[in-house]
């Protein structure tokens, strides 16, 4: 009897860590593990749930060193990593840099491979209760649908493999690519089996699972991306690349009904326990278990905890740098009143972080914002916690005048190397009590939130030309941070505009913008160009303050360029070379 592979053995592990109060541990103590079989899997309901948690652990949380902001206009990765490859014309199916480790063909593939033979098993299963059947069956819909949405994003159309297949089938190992229309269909039909068979929450030993309303979230998500301009282009000829007829105006209405589904439930809001915008904000993403979220991953401190604070702090504090957020996107932020920066006024410029969009203070660390208490070694030199990426002019005890690096930048004292390029870190998700030097987070990564979900409902509207109703979502979501609502007199294209901000700024860094900016078709003059800065001075007055000098930084920067190609992700070079059945994607 063959042994059970690596993925159920991972499951196995993950039970115990995470899920051992499902069921009784002492199943666990039969024989040594890497000493179960298949057999053993599909005979025991216990180790059958741990290969279902296998399954949730193969879905990428964005709590990574690296995050897809980077390859986007929000952020850049201070060292590399491959980032540079992805940012550029470089990336080639040879080699698709950091965007490997998003897109994850053969992971994914696994993980689909893994849910088929589930499929294939669980009938088998010896349940004494066939509720626990019907729900893990409608778990692994909905993860097989993940799965397979997120290859769909990157690549368009991809060979939908329904079976598991073995050396064996040595016809049906090569399968080609199943048209965009198909994957999507093939995705809504495994979200709502999920829907019919999951329940609406999942509590108690099962919290963390996938929920009904889970599977209604990512329904949306595939159908909003199906009527999208990228997979809607007039003139197509290639079913994998997006449609090639059809309606439309029916694809709008699928997408904003499955967005309706959602906000009908009246389960979710749009979470404001405070009456700061700031806080407010800033709450969504650590208050554990709050009402907007619909479908997250947990983590806990003393097993597996998060190390985003750590990655992305500012080295002053002995954290990594990161992925520090670029001016390029510093500078979208509205002013408080709703008006454009810009800084061509020399008010705004003299003071660029006064009186920005709320979600401004809750998502950027920019110089002379707040922060917590510095590490026994930094202190001293910043007994108050102040963020530092200015230059700073000190006087000599000569009198004379230096010019010296603030504790978060690449001239500190402290892990110079990890310091930002561009004069800001991530503030978003930050936990500010914790000394992420030392000690993991907890904080929950979002797959979905409900302010996703109405702001899919705007696009949706819009796109079926009910302005009133787009304009109420979007209204809901901005006065939650402390933004003044849009009045109908904001219209047409201003409210498109309007729209795409408040997507922009209101999801940023959750993984959303390099798939908003490809499927609306603006990533060629999105991404393209300067990787900006800020380079900071702060001159001394003789009273000892400081005037802050704001220069942007064009020169030694990141040059980046998103160009026709990359609007598809290549299919990898090995997986061309294995299966002469797959076409690759445009203009590689």
């Amino acid at each position: 009897m063959k042994r059970i592979n690596t993925l159920i053995i991972s499951g196995l592990s993950a039970l115990l860590l995470c899920y051992a109060s499902a069921c009784n541990q002492d199943f666990l103590e039969k024989k040594p593990l890497t000493n179960f079989s298949e057999l053993d899997v599909w005979s025991d309901p216990a180790l059958t749930q741990a290969f279902v948690n296998d399954l949730y652990a193969k879905m990428r949380h964005g709590f990574n060193e690296v995050m897809l902001s980077s390859m986007t206009d929000e952020s850049r990765f201070i060292h590399n990593y491959g980032t540079a490859t992805s940012v550029t014309e470089a990336m080639s199916p040879d080699d698709l840099g950091a965007l490997n480790g998003f897109g994850e063909w053969d992971k994914h593939y696994k993980a689909i491979r893994a849910c088929n033979m589930f499929f294939e098993k669980i009938d088998k299963v010896p349940f004494k209760d066939e509720s626990w059947r019907t729900r893990l069956k409608g778990e692994v819909r909905f993860l097989r649908a993940y799965f397979y949405h997120m290859l769909i994003k990157y690549w368009g159309g991809v060979p939908l493999i329904t079976k598991t297949l073995t050396i064996d089938d040595s016809v049906s190992l090569f399968v080609a690519r199943a048209s965009f229309e198909d994957c999507v269909k093939y995705v809504v039909a495994d979200c709502d089996s999920a829907i019919a068979a999951l329940p609406a929450t999942q509590g108690g030993d099962n919290k963390g699972r996938a929920n009904s309303y889970a599977a209604m979230a990512l329904k949306s998500r595939i159908l909003l991306y199906a009527a999208s301009d990228l997979f809607n282009q007039p003139g197509n000829k290639e079913p994998a690349w997006g449609y090639v007829g059809g309606d439309r105006t029916a694809r709008w209405q699928a997408a904003r009904q499955a967005a309706k589904a959602v906000i009908d439930s009246n389960r979710f809001i749009i979470y404001k326990p405070t009456s700061s915008g700031v806080d407010n904000y800033t709450r969504v993403f650590l208050d554990k278990d709050n009402r907007e979220m619909i479908f997250s991953k947990l983590f806990n401190k003393q097993l597996l905890g998060t190390s985003h604070d750590k990655y992305n702090g500012p080295n002053g504090y002995h954290n990594w740098g990161g992925n520090v957020p670029l001016e390029n996107f510093v500078e979208g932020y509205q002013m408080a009143d709703g008006s454009a920066f810009d800084r061509s006024n020399s008010t705004m410029a003299a003071n660029p972080y006064n009186n920005r969009d709320p979600r401004f203070y809750a998502t950027i660390l920019y110089n002379g914002a707040s922060w917590k208490k510095r590490p026994s070694d930094a202190v001293g030199l910043d007994p108050v916690g102040v963020i530092q990426t200015a230059r700073f002019e000190r006087k000599k005890a000569d009198g004379s005048i230096e010019v010296v690096g603030g504790l978060d930048t690449r001239q500190s004292p402290i892990e110079n190397w990890n310091g930002t390029f561009t004069g800001y870190y991530i503030r978003k998700f930050m936990d500010i009590t914790l000394d992420a030097q030392f000690f993991l987070g907890d904080q929950q990564w979002i797959f979905f939130r409900y302010a996703e979900i109405k702001l899919n409902y705007a696009e949706a509207s819009l796109a079926l030309g009910d302005e009133p109703s787009a304009r109420d979502a979007v209204n809901e979501i901005r006065t939650r941070s402390g933004m003044p609502a849009l009045t109908p007199a904001v219209t047409g294209q201003a409210l498109i505009d309007m729209y795409r901000y408040e997507r922009r700024y209101e999801l940023a860094f959750e993984e959303h913008r390099y798939f908003d900016a490809r499927r609306w078709m603006i990533a060629k003059t999105a991404f393209s160009g300067t990787a900006r800065g800020i380079d900071i001075l702060g001159k001394l007055n003789p009273d000892n303050s400081y005037t802050f000098i704001y220069n942007v930084l064009t020169s030694g920067m990141q040059e980046r360029k998103f160009t026709d190609k990359h609007y598809y992700l290549p299919i990898p070079a090995a997986e061309i070379r294995r299966n002469s059945k797959i076409i690759q994607n445009p203009f590689y």
